[in-house]
C-alpha cells in the first residue's frame, strides 16, 4: 500500500532525481574535508543563508546542539522559547552535553516573545548569576502553527542582542518555508543572526541532514563540537548530494504545500467537531483538535484513516498536527478531505 502520510514532512522520501545524483556523487573524506560534493553543499548553502560558512551535519538536533555549544561555555545561559523544538524536543542535550542554563520565557501563539520580554531576561553582571550568552529563535515555529517570524522582528531582537553583547541562533529547520510564506529571501530573514541551522530532511525531501551557517570562526568551532558529538562522517557526500538537489530544486515548489494546507483547512473548519489553532496556516502545518461535539475519538479516527491508507497521529488530548508536503498532491489531498468529511458528517 501507497500511503498518505500525514504525520510529518519528516517522512518524505527523496526523489528520483536526488536517487539518481546520490549513486553518481563525487565522494571523498569529509572528516578531512576532501568530499567535493559536501563542500558544494556547503558552499552554496552559506550562500543561499548569507553567511560566509556552513557545515553539513547529521540531523536539526545535532545542528541546533552544535551551534549552541559553540557559541556557549559550561555555565553560561540561552534565552529560550517555552514552545521551542530544542527546548521541547532535543533531549534536554544543552544541559545534559553543554552544562548550559536555560531561561525559559514564553512563546505568543504566533511563535514571537515580546522583545522586552527577552530584554528583562538578560542576567546582570552579578556572581550570583549564570552569563547570559544567547537568545534563541525558531523559524518557522513548529509548536505554534507552524507560524513565521518576520525580518522585522528578527532584526528587533538582534539589535537586543547587540546592545547586551550577545549571540543569536535561529533554529530555521523550515526556514525556507517562512521565506516562501513571507516573500523575502532566506538569508534577508536571518541577516541579524550570528548563526542559523536548517534542515534538508523535511520539506525538501532529502533523506538526511541539516546545516549549520555562521561567520568562518563560529563554523570552525562548530566543525570541531561535531566531531566531538560523533558527527563527523566519511563519504557523506552520498547524502550531501541529495541536499544539493533540494536546493537547487525544492525550495520554491514549498508555496504547493502552503496553498494545500489553506485548501484543506478550509474544509476542516467548516467540520462540527473539529476546531482548528490556525484558521489560515501560516506555511504547511495544520493544528487542530477534536471537540466535545465530535462524533469520533481520536483513536477510531486514527484507525479509520488507516483502513484507507492514510496516517495521522492524535495525542492523548486528542490534538492533531496535518503535515503537507512533496508526497501530498491533490489527488492526496482529496482523499484526506474526502476520509474527514466521511468521518465528521456521516459518522
Amino acid at each position: 500500500m501507497e500511503w498518505i502520510d500525514l504525520r510529518s514532512d519528516t517522512v518524505t522520501e527523496p526523489t528520483p532525481e536526488m536517487r539518481e545524483a546520490m549513486a553518481n556523487a563525487d565522494v571523498g573524506d569529509d572528516v578531512y574535508g576532501e568530499d567535493p560534493t559536501v563542500n558544494h553543499l556547503q558552499e552554496i548553502s552559506a550562500k543561499m543563508l548569507g553567511k560566509e560558512a556552513a557545515l553539513f551535519v547529521p540531523s536539526g538536533t545535532m545542528g541546533n546542539l552544535a551551534a549552541i555549544l559553540a557559541h556557549c561555555a559550561r555555565g553560561d545561559e540561552i534565552i529560550i522559547g517555552d514552545r521551542s523544538h530544542t527546548y521541547l524536543f532535543e533531549a534536554g542535550g544543552v544541559s545534559a552535553l553543554g552544562g548550559i542554563h536555560t531561561f525559559v520565557v514564553t512563546n505568543r501563539d504566533d511563535g514571537t516573545v515580546p522583545h522586552d520580554e527577552i530584554e528583562s531576561a538578560i542576567r546582570a553582571d552579578n556572581d550570583h548569576f549564570p552569563i547570559t550568552r544567547l537568545i534563541c529563535l525558531e523559524n518557522t515555529h513548529n509548536r505554534c502553527g507552524g507560524s513565521v517570524l518576520s525580518v522585522g522582528y528578527t532584526k528587533e531582537v538582534g539589535r537586543v542582542a547587540r546592545e547586551h553583547g550577545l549571540c543569536m541562533h535561529i533554529d530555521g529547520a523550515r526556514i525556507f518555508n517562512a521565506a516562501i510564506a513571507l516573500d523575502v529571501s532566506p538569508a534577508e530573514l536571518v541577516a541579524s543572526a550570528d548563526s542559523v541551522t536548517f534542515c534538508l530532511s523535511k520539506g525538501l525531501c532529502a533523506p538526511v541532514g541539516s546545516v549549520i551557517c555562521g561567520d568562518e570562526a563560529f563554523i570552525q568551532k562548530a566543525h570541531r563540537v561535531r566531531k566531538m558529538l560523533g558527527g563527523g562522517m566519511r563519504q557523506a557526500g552520498v547524502l550531501a548530494a541529495a541536499g544539493v538537489v533540494a536546493l537547487e530544486s525544492m525550495v520554491d515548489r514549498l508555496r504547493e504545500d502552503h496553498l494545500r494546507a489553506s485548501r484543506l483547512a478550509e474544509t476542516l473548519t467548516g467540520l462540527r467537531g473539529l476546531s482548528l489553532d490556525h484558521k489560515i496556516p501560516a506555511t504547511n502545518m495544520i493544528f487542530l483538535r477534536l471537540t466535545a461535539e465530535a462524533p469520533i475519538s481520536g483513536e477510531e479516527l486514527v484507525r479509520r484513516f488507516a483502513d484507507k491508507g492514510i496516517r495521522i497521529s492524535v495525542s492523548r488530548n486528542d490534538q492533531m498536527r496535518l503535515v503537507i508536503h512533496y508526497w501530498i498532491d491533490d489527488d492526496a489531498l482529496a482523499q484526506v478531505t474526502d476520509a474527514f468529511i466521511e468521518s465528521f458528517l456521516h459518522a
